[in-house]
């Protein structure tokens, strides 16, 4: 696991704010909010974010059956708060093996969620067709939230996307066959309303998916 900030679109090392420039600078993308390094699940990992993110932090509660939670990351830095989460989650899958799901929360232009989507962002609009009826709803603190199917993802994942809160929300899930989990109607929690409730969040191992983006 790296140790320090990183580009929310790419990966790469960015810099930070100097004599030059007041914002993170990625050589590639140019300014943007850094991805903090990742670090193990657990309560006080997620209560981190929690409390500094401007942005949801989404997971599905409760659980489905079996499933844990595996790991959060956020982009942005102290001075700007999180502008960017994103939560996994692991569990037997729909059809049988290991399931694993990224839910994403970004501000527009922030770029993570196209990251773990594997396309070029920074946004899914362009990879989305609204004109369609959504192929998945999830309830997003309490509301209806259709989400689309977002197309030209590589393979071996299926990904969703729509809005929730005035924010992207994305659902990254692999294999691509698990996406079926996203047609039951998830129940999302932002867990910047759960209070105590974060304290039961069963932890898990942490998820390669969240570094090798």
């Amino acid at each position: 696991m790296r140790g320090e900030p990183s580009c929310p679109k790419c990966g790469g090392r960015v810099r930070a704010p100097g004599l030059f420039s007041d914002a993170w600078q990625c050589d590639v993308h140019g300014t943007v909010h850094p991805l903090q390094p990742v670090i193990p699940p657990s309560v006080e990992a997620l209560e981190v974010v929690v409390h500094r993110t401007k942005v949801p932090v989404w997971m599905p509660w409760p659980l489905p059956v079996g499933w844990l939670f595996t790991g959060v990351a956020s982009a942005g830095d102290d001075r700007s708060g999180g502008r960017a989460t994103a939560v996994a989650c692991t569990g037997p899958g729909p059809l049988g093996g290991m399931g694993e799901l990224i839910l994403v929360a970004e501000e527009l232009g922030v770029g993570l969620g196209a990251r773990y989507a594997g396309i070029d962002g920074p946004d899914p609009g362009p990879y989305m067709n609204v004109e369609k009826p959504p192929q998945a709803k999830v309830l997003a603190a309490g509301r209806p939230t259709p989400l689309w199917h977002v197309s030209r993802t590589p393979d071996d994942r299926a990904v969703f996307a729509g809005e929730a809160l005035g924010m992207w929300l994305w659902a990254v899930v692999w294999p691509e066959q698990s996406g079926l989990l996203m047609y039951d109607e998830l129940v999302l929690t932002d867990l910047r309303d759960a209070g105590a409730e974060v304290e039961l969040v069963p932890c898990g191992a942490l998820s390669p998916r969240l570094l090798e983006a």
